[in-house]
C-alpha cells in the first residue's frame, strides 16, 4: 500500500463525511413526497435524496483522495472500475425502498478500494446513529468500540440476515431451497432490506451470517471490509475471494463452512 495514504485519519474524515450526509438524508424523510419517487428499472428505485446525497458525498470525498476513482451506484458513468489505483465505492442510501416507505433502516455506505482490494470501509447507519468502520489490518470498530463477529459455531444457534432479488429472477427457485434449508437449521431468518446494515450486523455479532446474490460492488464492499476486519470470512456462493464484484456474498462468523454447505447443496453455478 502506497505510504502516503495513513488509513486511520482518512477513516475518521470519511465517518464525518456520512454523518454531515445522513443529516441530511434523516432531514429529507420527514416530509418527502412519495410522488418524487422515480423508476431505474423493475423495482429499482431512486429519489432525488439519492442523487444529492451522492453528490455531497462525491464532492467530499474528492478532496480527501484526490487522486481516486469513484464506482458509485447513481452515477451511470461511474459502475467500474478504471486504471486510477485507488476509488471509492459509494451507495448513498443503502436501503433506498425502505426510506421511500417510511422504514427506518438504511445508510450510508462507502468504502476504498486499491486497485481490486477493499482497503477500508465505512457504514453510517442514519437512524440509529451507528458508524461502523474498518480500515485493513486496523481492525473494525462500531462509535470507538472495537467489534467481533460472533463465535456461534453451530447453524442451530445462529440468526442469518438475507436479502431477496427484485429483477434477476433467474435462480428464484433454487434460492428458495437454500431459504428453506436455513429456515429449518436456524433460529431464523430476518430480510433488513440493506446489505450494508446487514453486514456490519455481522460485523458486531447481531447476526451470525449474511448471504445475498443479485449485489452490486457499492452494496457490499464497506461491510465486507467490516466483516473481514472483525474477524469474519467473507467468500462468494463458491468459497471463493471475489464477493465484491462477484454478485453474491457470504459472510459470517464461525458458522461459515455449514452457512456454505446449505448454500452449494442448491445454487447453480
Amino acid at each position: 500500500m502506497s505510504s502516503t495514504i495513513d488509513l486511520q485519519p482518512l477513516v475518521e474524515q470519511v465517518i464525518q463525511i456520512t454523518k454531515d450526509v445522513g443529516y441530511f438524508i434523516r432531514t429529507e424523510l420527514r416530509n418527502f413526497d412519495r410522488s418524487m419517487i422515480e423508476y431505474k428499472g423493475k423495482n429499482d428505485l431512486v429519489s432525488y435524496v439519492d442523487k444529492r446525497s451522492e453528490e455531497m458525498l462525491i464532492k467530499a470525498l474528492t478532496k480527501v483522495l484526490p487522486e481516486a476513482g469513484f464506482v458509485s451506484e447513481e452515477d451511470s458513468a461511474n459502475h467500474q472500475l478504471s486504471s486510477k489505483e485507488y476509488h471509492w465505492v459509494v451507495d448513498p442510501l443503502d436501503g433506498t425502498t425502505n426510506f421511500l416507505h417510511g422504514l427506518p433502516i438504511f445508510a450510508i455506505s462507502i468504502a476504498l478500494m486499491q486497485n481490486t482490494e477493499v482497503i477500508a470501509g465505512v457504514v453510517y447507519e442514519i437512524n440509529r446513529n451507528e458508524c461502523f468502520y474498518a480500515w485493513k489490518d486496523g481492525g473494525a470498530y462500531m462509535d470507538n468500540a472495537k467489534i467481533r463477529v460472533s463465535s456461534t459455531q453451530d447453524l442451530s444457534d445462529s440468526l442469518l440476515a438475507t436479502g431477496f432479488p427484485y429483477y434477476n429472477f433467474d435462480q428464484m427457485r433454487n434460492y428458495l431451497e437454500i431459504l428453506n434449508g436455513f429456515m429449518q437449521n436456524t433460529h431464523g431468518l430476518r430480510r433488513m432490506g440493506s446489505a450494508a446494515v446487514d453486514l456490519a450486523y455481522v460485523a458486531c455479532g447481531r447476526f451470525e451470517g449474511f448471504f445475498e446474490y443479485n449485489l452490486k460492488p457499492w452494496d457490499v464492499a464497506a461491510g465486507a471490509c467490516l466483516v473481514q476486519e472483525a474477524g469474519g470470512t467473507v467468500t462468494n456462493f463458491s468459497g471463493g475471494d471475489d464477493s465484491v464484484f462477484k454478485g453474491e456474498i457470504v459472510a459470517s462468523g464461525a458458522g461459515h463452512s455449514q452457512m456454505l454447505e446449505i448454500i452449494q447443496q442448491h445454487w447453480q453455478k
